[in-house]
């Protein structure tokens, strides 16, 4: 599940100052090499911190002090679009540290949390050639071992929640190591409810109705898919990892358009439809596209409980999910049974022809 830094909170800008007694405020400085002249900006991940601030750079170092009344995760924004989490409270002297050309493995102290988060990423530094499984194993061992550690939270987004296929039974069940002021925390109790409304709809149900208009305005219907296997591909214009995943779509939709079991269909959560189709042209997407403008307000995606994107379903052809956020290579080896399916029902068919012309 991927987590997504609103731009609209950048145009919201402010520039804290703290008026209030230096016990109720955060001291934050650091001194990055080869920064130079930048600019930062600093912005909660929940309620307890809904501002962005920004942290004006000069020669690689920065200062600035921040109202705050209580332990807040926040995110360190530079201007490469990397991220960095830091953990701040009311009294805190934190203090930044590092090279531009290693922004993900900072030394940030202050705190036990921005101590842990340190440690952590150093660690994995020092992994040879790191798989996303090894990462992901490092991140559950820290979550087992540190139950009530706001890092344990950032780590659980990062590498289980922020993926092209979050495992919601994993998830859960780190949820359940944390320590109970951690479960209190919005993101988790987000999460949470989240998934339960994802379960709703799970593999086995079937798929609701839908009607939205496709690029030329005319009303598709899931039954205009009659006897065919439906690939819903959710996306849309503005989201990054959703454009690139139309490189695989693009292949596998030359492969596939003249099966006339299975059709693969776009469906945008785009609000600006004259972007949504700028993007069609760019990304060269030939297959089916439907977009109703509404957002993530769609209908369809909310019935779905769609939360991230880019997802998928694979509904067979009377109607049930078959499948959930599924990569193109699992689509080929579906699609391939698929064709075994249909292989073996003719040839019972005909069987059942010969059997009756015999009687």
């Amino acid at each position: 599940m991927k987590h997504l830094f609103p731009a609209y909170l950048l145009m919201l800008v402010l520039l804290a100052a703290c008026s209030s007694k230096p016990a109720d405020c955060v001291s934050l400085r650091g001194e990055i090499k080869g920064l130079g002249t930048d600019t930062l900006y600093l912005y909660g991940t929940d309620h307890f911190y809904d501002r962005v601030d920004t942290i004006p750079v000069k020669k690689g170092k920065f200062t600035c002090t921040l109202p705050i009344d209580t332990m807040v995760a926040v995110r360190l924004l530079f201007s490469d679009g990397t991220e960095y989490p830091l953990y701040i409270n009311k009294g805190n002297k934190v203090v930044v540290k590092g090279n531009s050309s290693q922004l993900h493995a900072l030394n940030v102290t202050g705190n036990v949390f921005n101590e842990e988060m340190s440690t952590f990423r150093k660690e994995l530094g020092g992994l040879a050639t790191p798989t996303p499984d090894a990462l992901a194993e490092k991140a559950e061992e820290f979550i087992k071992a540190h139950p009530a550690s706001l890092v344990s939270i950032d780590l659980l987004r990062h590498y289980f929640v922020e993926q092209p296929q979050p495992n919601c039974a994993k998830i859960k069940h780190l949820t359940e190591q944390m320590a109970g002021e951690l479960k209190d925390r919005p993101y988790i109790d987000m999460l949470l409810k989240q998934i339960q409304e994802s379960e709703k709809f799970p593999v086995g149900r079937t798929l609701p109705y839908f009607s939205i208009p496709d690029e030329a305005g005319k009303i598709v219907n899931r039954t205009d898919f009659k006897d065919q296997y439906i690939w819903l591909h959710f996306w849309a214009s503005w989201d990054k990892p959703s454009r690139q995943a139309n490189a695989a779509l693009r292949q596998l939709y030359q492969k596939e358009k003249k099966n006339p079991h299975f059709v693969l269909v776009g469906v945008s959560l785009d609000v600006d439809k004259q972007a949504w189709k700028e993007a069609i042209k760019q990304d060269s997407l030939e297959w089916k596209q439907l977009c109703d403008g509404a957002g993530w307000n769609s209908d369809l995606a909310k019935q779905l409980t769609i939360q991230t994107l880019p997802a998928n379903l694979l509904v067979s052809a009377n109607g049930r999910i078959e499948g959930k956020n599924l990569d193109v290579k699992a689509i080929e080896n579906k699609l391939e049974a698929i064709e075994e399916e249909f292989k073996k029902r003719k040839e019972e068919e005909k069987a059942r022809k010969r059997r009756v012309q015999k009687r």
